[in-house]
């Protein structure tokens, strides 16, 4: 039995060091998250102040852009811009819009993805879904979403 305490001893010790040589923070620290976090909840309350220029800062400006839903993919920032103006083209259309259940996963140190739930309330329908983003982090350092696919529960 004493060889067994020892074992375990020998194992924590082993498990502590390896503990404190790990670095304190990495890809998809609670900066990132926090961060990614934040980017969302921009973009809500600039789609709630019908600000749909503001709410399309959190995608990366690139051509490489790429928007799925509804069955259909639309590449680019302008023309993901186009689309969201064209669908929504006054208040009653975008409606009060909420983000939930946020699963942020980091890929590596400046990529992850972002999984959730929309909802969108207006005055004559409660529209739903999942989205799927992909973010990168630019030179600067700041979070941007390089792909995303949006679903409809509805």
């Amino acid at each position: 039995m004493a060889w067994r305490a020892g074992l375990v001893a020998s194992a924590s010790l082993v498990l502590a060091a390896c503990v404190a040589m790990a670095p304190a923070a990495g890809p998809g620290d609670a900066g990132d998250e926090a961060e990614i976090t934040a980017l969302l909840a921009e973009q809500a309350e600039a789609w709630n102040r019908g600000d749909i220029d503001s709410f399309m800062d959190g995608y990366a400006r690139s051509d490489a852009l790429r928007f799925a839903s509804g069955g259909a993919v639309t590449r680019g920032w302008s023309a993901t811009l186009a689309r969201y103006k064209a669908r929504y083209r006054d208040r009653a259309a975008m409606g009060t819009l909420t983000f939930s259940d946020l699963e942020i996963v980091a890929l590596s140190d400046d990529a992850a993805v972002a999984h959730g739930a929309w909802q969108l309330a207006r005055e004559t329908d409660r529209p739903s879904g999942l989205f799927t983003l992909v973010l990168r982090q630019s030179p600067a350092g700041e979070w941007q979403i390089v792909s995303d696919t949006t679903t409809s529960a509805d």
